[in-house]
């Protein structure tokens, strides 16, 4: 197992609740993933918190403490994961500073794993949990601007931006999660987005948005898209009274933005809206609409290439690799992949299904069983529509995009089918975590 984030850590759950042995490999110092904000190469940023709630976002077995804000920051997520890792004894098991460098697979299908060290181990599965948002997108900016262009990769803090001119292109929930800071600390700031996006606020009704969502009514996808739809355009009011394009696509055909400052800041004046850029010159930007301004920095929140460098050949070199339930190699017995899925949703829950179907079938391949034949049919020939019947928008990032209640749906009845376990256990032996700890127990776990 490669990599003691999110998904690396429900993996490691899910092999050791039954009893399997693993190797479980962390190139950084620590668990935690991108959530640590120290991991050389993250993506994270001072200001990050989670956008999907704290009442959805927990592990199976362990759910997030009630004292936490419904959307926690990333200091929270952080303990949160690392609490996890040691309520199941997964920490002691991890080998830290362990970077893989090359991942190959012999004649005979077992797998060898190489590390920077020189280090070459013999594996029968190689499960890759490296994560989605290690490899920035970079596209180049049109024309010849000479300011500072860098992407969102390298951002942390406001206090970057303070006295500057600056442009965040794209409108992920990064992306948008800077332009707020641009907002309340550049000397200007401004948006560039190619479309329109719906906004999500993080609360309606004074609850968690995803919770609503997930106490009905349930309805087909596309309906609830339409009635949704309907809801927010009730409550906010037309976007382009705020500078922004209308949204091309329905509710949840795309990545969804969920941020409540955003429109805040456009109504305000401290944020601008621009559609997308057609060419620079020196610090003078051109957008589509034939509107121009000057920036001192342009930040690229483009997003990321999904790519696992030590083993892309088994990937492949498209965006998104060819796993069933983006979790099991179809060509390449014994390869497995946890954190590439893209979701209209929150993924943690996501991460944990996947987890234990994969575990559930290696520890059923080994005793040859049934069930574990069935599967491996399903691996090489199921090609289940788990879109729940939404047009996501085309773009590199929405293929393979999947609509979160349908796929959690049908892992489940997958696991059902098969007489496997679809849900963590909890610990043995967990404190009560109800009350927030005290500060000596906060040091202790981040």
């Amino acid at each position: 197992m490669i990599g003691a984030g999110p998904a690396g850590l429900a993996v490691a759950r899910a092999l050791a609740e039954r009893g399997l042995p693993y190797t479980h490999l962390e190139r950084h110092s620590a668990v935690g993933g991108i959530w640590d904000i120290d991991n050389p190469g993250t993506p994270m940023y001072e200001s990050a918190h989670f956008i999907s709630s704290r009442t959805l976002s927990g592990f199976g077995g362990f759910p997030m403490p009630e004292w936490y804000a419904d959307y926690p920051p990333r200091e929270d997520i952080l303990s949160y994961l690392r609490s996890f890792a040691d309520a199941y004894g997964l920490t002691a098991r991890i080998e830290f500073e362990q970077e893989v460098v090359a991942v190959e697979r012999g004649a005979d299908g077992t797998w060898s794993v190489t590390r920077a060290s020189g280090v070459r181990t013999e594996h029968r599965d190689v499960v890759v949990c490296s994560g989605a948002q290690w490899n920035p997108n970079q596209p180049t900016l049109p024309g010849t601007f000479t300011g500072e262009v860098r992407h969102s990769i390298s951002y942390r803090s406001a206090a970057e931006l303070s006295g500057k001119r600056v442009l965040i292109v794209g409108a992920g929930n990064s992306g948008v999660d800077i332009a707020c800071d641009a907002a309340a600390n550049a000397h200007s700031a401004a948006i560039s987005m190619r479309r329109g996006y719906w906004i999500i606020p993080k609360h309606l009704f004074g609850k968690p948005v995803d919770v609503i969502g997930e106490s009905g009514p349930h309805l087909p996808a596309r309906l609830e898209s339409k009635l949704f739809g309907g809801l927010l355009r009730l409550f906010e009011g037309d976007l382009r009274a705020a500078g922004l394009q209308k949204p091309d696509h329905r509710l949840l055909e795309s990545h969804p933005i969920v941020n409540s400052q955003l429109l805040h800041h456009l109504r305000h004046g401290d944020l601008i809206a621009k559609p997308d850029i057609v060419d620079s010159e020196g610090s003078t930007v051109r957008f589509a609409d034939g509107s121009q301004a000057d920036y001192d920095l342009v930040i690229l929140a483009t997003g990321y290439e999904q790519r696992v460098p030590f083993a892309q050949d088994f990937f492949g070199d498209s965006h998104h690799p060819d796993l069933y339930l983006s979790a099991f190699s179809r060509r390449h017995p014994g390869l497995y992949a946890v954190g590439f899925i893209e979701t209209n949703s929150g993924a943690y829950q996501m991460f944990d299904l996947q987890a234990q179907l994969i575990a559930s079938y290696i520890d059923e391949r080994d005793q040859d069983t049934a069930s574990a034949r069935r599967f491996s049919l399903r691996i090489a020939h199921d090609r289940p529509d788990l879109t729940g019947g939404l047009r996501f928008v085309a773009s590199p990032r929405h293929q393979g995009y999947v609509h979160a209640p349908d796929f959690k749906r049908y892992l489940r009845k997958i696991a059902k089918q098969l007489g496997w376990r679809s849900e963590g256990r909890p610990p043995r032996a967990v404190e009560q975590r109800g009350d927030r700890p005290t500060p000596a127990h906060l040091e202790m776990v981040s």
